[in-house]
């Protein structure tokens, strides 16, 4: 019971930080600056490269090499996993991101779906990889037992996506009051997009319960898709504009500050 609450704490801790970011909507009159939308992409990009590194890649070929395994095939296999799953989700689910103004994703003539639900859409399918690689990270720290470094580095990584999730519920939130919907609609659409966290989250424990020989893959496939997400969506549009400068170092100061938490925690 109690590693059911750590876990459970863990993948509803993000989903929480999203609603916060989203209830920012009664607060903001105005979408972010294209600065503040730059900075906002960069570190956020810059998180989930050390996420996808320090805390899913390099813990895949230590549980590998521990079980007496090579650590390169789960590493690489699941990881390219992980890119194909999130590019065949890109191309079959219809979306829009804001900045394009281009839907994505199956399309027709008869596809009316609304703005609204299209820009929802595409914050869900970002959300997919944080909430599978936080599900993963406490599941592996649960079956660890009482291991400090495990649950710390849970922690770490828990931390570090719950931090660049406020500024996104927070833009998407707003994406949608400018659409035209009222302050509650928006703040509890943006909170929506985020549900996705804790159900592949606790989806990924239940895959990691049953299946804990493949956890090295498991590892490596969610930081596969969260990599996808990255040079698929953010690092493009936060290099948009005149400004791509401080999207660079946007990227480098999310790497480095989960790089930090990752080893203060740890």
């Amino acid at each position: 019971m109690r590693e059911l609450i750590w876990v459970g704490g863990g993948v509803s801790f993000i989903f929480l930080m999203t609603c916060l970011g989203s209830a920012m909507v009664f607060f903001l009159r105005n979408q972010p600056s294209r600065v503040g939308q730059t900075l906002f992409l960069g570190f956020a990009a810059g998180i989930m490269i050390a996420v996808s590194v320090f805390g899913l890649l390099i813990p895949a070929i230590e549980a590998a090499t521990i079980d007496g395994q090579n650590g390169l095939i789960p590493a690489t296999g699941g990881f390219a996993i992980g890119v194909l799953f999130l590019f065949g989700l890109d191309k079959l689910i219809p979306h829009l991101h804001p900045s394009s103004g281009v839907i994505e994703g199956i399309s027709s003539s008869k596809n009316r779906s609304k703005r609204t639900t299209l820009i929802a859409l595409a914050m869900t399918l970002h959300n997919i990889p944080e909430g599978i690689a936080v599900g993963l990270v406490f599941a592996l720290a649960a079956q660890t037992g009482g291991e400090l470094a495990s649950h710390t580095a849970a922690l770490a990584l828990a931390l570090g996506i719950g931090i660049q999730n406020i500024p996104e519920g927070a833009a998407v939130s707003v994406v949608f009051r400018q659409e035209g919907m009222s302050k509650m609609k928006s703040f509890l659409l943006g909170c929506a997009t985020g549900i996705v966290e804790p159900i592949f989250g606790l989806l990924m424990i239940v895959l990691a319960s049953f299946f804990l020989p493949i956890m090295p893959w498991l590892l490596a496939f969610a930081a596969g898709a969260m990599m996808y997400v990255v040079v698929e969506e953010l690092i493009p549009e936060a290099n948009l504009g005149e400004h791509s400068n401080i999207g660079t170092l946007a990227v480098m100061a999310g790497f480095l500050l989960m790089m930090m938490l990752e080893i203060v925690l740890s």
